[in-house]
């Protein structure tokens, strides 16, 4: 495994984390993107502390990721669907030819 130690400042914090040296930049990207979210909410609404930030942010990420996560299942269901169709298509096909040949 190549894991590097990594600091990431989210939120005026920094936060030390091992990471495979392949998803360094992608764990550095969502820091950033964290930190912009807070800044977006925090010049939106009022807030007692960071933690209320984190908070709107950890629900806007999760809703979406819950929402993606939905929409690869509906259309995990319709391909499965397609695929079904074209898998009984191609039988009857088969099936067909083979009674032709006979």
């Amino acid at each position: 495994m190549n894991e590097l130690s990594i600091s990431l400042p989210i939120a005026d914090r920094s936060y030390r984390l091992a990471v495979d040296k392949e998803h360094e930049e992608l764990f550095r990207k969502a820091a950033k993107l964290i930190d912009k979210r807070i800044k977006d909410y925090s010049s939106s609404y009022a807030y007692k502390d960071k933690q209320d930030l984190l908070a709107m942010v950890a629900l806007e990420y999760a809703t979406g990721y819950l929402q993606n996560d939905q929409l690869l299942s509906d259309n995990e269901i319709k391909w499965k669907e397609k695929l079904l169709a074209i898998d009984q298509a191609l039988d009857e096909q088969l099936k067909y030819e083979a009674s032709n040949v006979l």
